[in-house]
């Protein structure tokens, strides 16, 4: 079972700047691909970005060139790099851990709310 943990999200003006972090507790963490999703109000749930082991990463279009996904494996912590924030960045932020050969995301984190005020 693994356990997952955001934080850092918050209220910042648009083009600002947030990190969010995702600390994920029990299993092999390396093992797991960490994805971003967020989820706007009255919007479905969406991809954002994923980092897997060994450097692969991969991004949606509305957020390639603004956000940077990366991952500490020793301290078990996925980040989230959000710079040149607009309005529609506004979303909880969740992160969601799968291995590789799964289909789907296995653990899912309960989310930090992201604000960007125009």
């Amino acid at each position: 079972q693994v356990h997952l943990v955001e934080s850092g999200g918050g209220l910042v003006q648009a083009g600002g700047s947030l990190r969010l972090s995702c600390v994920a507790s029990g299993g092999t963490f390396s093992s797991y691909g960490m994805n971003w999703f967020r989820q706007a109000p009255g919007k479905e749930r969406e991809f954002v970005a994923a980092s897997w082991s060994g450097g692969i990463t991969s991004y949606s279009d509305s957020v390639k060139g603004r956000f940077t996904v990366s991952r500490d494996n020793a301290k078990n912590t996925v980040y989230l790099q959000m710079n040149s924030l607009k309005p529609e960045d506004t979303a909880l932020y969740s992160c969601a851990a799968k291995r590789k050969g799964v289909d789907w995301y296995e653990y899912w984190g309960q989310g930090t709310q992201v604000t960007v005020s125009s």
